[in-house]
């Protein structure tokens, strides 16, 4: 490791203790037992919340990305958000007093065959421009998000799952996060198979020949995705576009080594997160915009900018 890679992660790590401070703060005056109670109830659940939401994203994106090959493929854009969103109309029509982990197991179940199928058609098809793909994705994602819509529609929960999906953290509290500490687990099975996902993302046939069972390499990383998906779904509601960003940022300073990645787009989605939910919630004070609405600004704009910036290359 490099002394600019380690003085970068620094810098990374020092946003993402100032920003949880401030996350901690906001707003708050003096430390007598009322602003404590605050605190544990409300303010570190969401800076908990915000910081495995970030590292999970950016993870999921980053093994997504590797796997696909292709730098603009995420949950956002191969349609495994999309999916998991008929897994949430599922269990608002069939399951609605389900626990929390039968809900997210359904949601998974849906994120995760809406990843196999997108990754088996951009098998299928033989002309893989960098940019047709995850435009496939997308028109793929709206094909669920239609169906969603029109069941939604039918059975009057067009309310209910918008409010679902709309990625705010403002009633994240105690007792309504904890399930996302089972990314924890999953990120590090992640940092486990990075060697082999890089292997993989040299493609099918250069992965075999150097002993690597490439279609259970593949799985894993879909799984991944669609787990780590599905946990940020049920827990906060969709956060667009962070998976997309983060693992591109980290490429252009970093290189394309995934092993050597990982800590620093975990970081940076992380910090990311924490810096939108911020803005969010000083812009307008004292009322708050949802994360997902800045997430989603600041993701498109930086997502047309990879673009532009990949067709001047």
């Amino acid at each position: 490791m490099s002394n600019g890679g380690v003085l970068k992660r620094r810098y990374l790590v020092l946003l993402l203790i100032v920003f949880s401070v401030a996350t901690l703060g906001l707003g708050l005056q003096g430390l007598d037992q009322h602003v404590v109670q605050i605190l544990m109830i409300s303010r570190i659940p969401r800076l908990l919340t915000v910081i495995l939401v970030g590292m999970s994203m950016a993870i999921a994106g980053l093994i997504m990305q590797q796997i696909s090959r292709n730098r603009f493929v995420s949950p956002t854009t191969a349609g495994t958000i999309d999916a998991a969103k008929g897994g949430v109309i599922c269990t608002l029509l069939f399951f609605p007093g389900a626990a929390p982990l039968v809900k997210m197991s359904i949601v998974f179940l849906f994120a995760l065959a809406g990843t196999f199928i997108f990754m088996f058609v951009l098998r299928k098809i033989k002309f893989k421009n960098v940019i047709f793909v995850p435009l496939l994705g997308i028109m793929f994602g709206n094909i669920f998000n239609s169906i969603t819509t029109f069941v939604a529609y039918r059975h009057d929960l067009v309310q209910n799952i918008s409010a679902w999906l709309m990625g705010n953290f403002a009633l994240v509290t105690q007792g309504r996060y904890e399930l996302l500490y089972l990314s924890l687990p999953l990120l590090v099975i992640a940092f486990i198979f990075a060697h082999q996902f890089t292997i993989a993302g040299m493609g099918e046939e250069f992965a075999i020949n150097l002993g690597l069972n490439y279609n259970f390499v593949v799985n894993i990383g879909v799984a991944l995705v669609a787990l780590l998906a599905a946990l940020v779904v049920v827990t906060v509601g969709q956060v667009p576009f962070l998976g997309l960003i983060v693992p591109n940022i980290i490429t252009i300073f970093y290189g394309d080594n995934i092993k050597g990645n990982l800590t620093a787009t975990a970081l940076l989605g992380a910090v990311l997160l924490l810096g939108a939910d911020l803005f969010g919630r000083v812009l307008i004070a004292p009322y708050e915009i949802p994360v997902g609405l800045t997430v989603g600004t600041l993701g498109s704009m930086l997502f047309l900018y990879l673009i532009f910036r990949g067709e001047r290359k």
